[in-house]
């Protein structure tokens, strides 16, 4: 937890790809845990650099004003995110997810010719404190569901994020425990999807949710790791009813 900007966290991270101990389902790298925008889209990045059930992948999630959300994975759908989300949400596998440095604190990500987004970010005296804590907290601390059930309204106060829970269900049925060691706020965002300019970050009137995960009302970004209950053979029925798999 010496690492002061979010790209050497990340580099880190990417040096040494380490899962924690476990029999459950496990995942490490990094992200956007997600940014809300004032008309009404919403993005997420995942970027796991190691997990327990298939090879590393990125994926990013998109919410439109409506409500529909669509994870664009660069893995199989069964071992990424549509493992434990893609019953509430259409899934499109995508051939890859660009993520590029532009210094310490700016990177870029890009999905084809389908979306561009800049992401700015900066550490805060509350994000360096929650860092602070994850970086104390061990393991056991962080399987705890009873730690997690504290920290979540813990990082609403003092991230300003609305609701967040830690650890719950999915919408597919296993459960989840996410360990943000190290966050980071977003200073600022811009992203065009599908040749749309999504406008400035700002909250979604209505907070929005996938089963018991909570999506932050402010951009947020993580280094971390998650874990799962094992899916089993729920995940061919869920992820087939998931809506389109595109681009396979």
């Amino acid at each position: 937890m010496t690492t002061t900007t979010p790209r050497q966290a990340v580099e880190a991270v990417q040096a040494h790809p380490l899962l924690p101990e476990g029999d459950d389902e496990r995942f490490t790298g990094y992200g956007v845990m997600g940014v809300p925008f004032a008309s009404g889209h919403y993005l997420a990045l995942r970027d796991f650099v190691a997990t327990s059930v298939g090879p590393a992948y990125r994926a990013i999630w998109h919410r439109d004003p409506q409500g529909r959300w669509t994870i664009h994975t660069t893995g199989a759908p069964e071992l990424t995110c549509p493992r434990y989300f893609g019953s509430v949400t259409a899934t499109a596998q995508v051939p890859s997810i660009s993520v590029s440095w532009h210094d310490d604190h700016t990177l870029d990500v890009t999905l084809g010719d389908q979306l561009s987004w800049r992401i700015e970010l900066q550490a805060t005296p509350a994000t360096r404190m929650m860092t602070t804590m994850g970086g104390m907290l061990p393991e056991a601390g962080w399987n705890s569901s009873s730690v997690l059930a504290a920290m979540g309204p813990m990082a609403r106060t003092m991230l300003g994020t609305g609701r967040i829970r830690l650890h719950g269900a999915t919408p597919n049925g296993p459960l989840f425990k996410a360990a943000p060691l190290q966050v980071w706020r977003l200073a600022g965002a811009a992203a065009t999807y599908h040749g749309e300019n999504l406008g400035e970050p700002g909250p979604l009137g209505r907070q929005t949710h996938l089963g018991d995960f909570w999506l932050p009302q402010r951009g947020i970004f993580f280094v971390g790791r998650a874990r799962f209950t094992p899916a089993g053979e729920q995940v061919d029925r869920t992820v087939g009813a998931a809506g389109t798999t595109m681009g396979r």
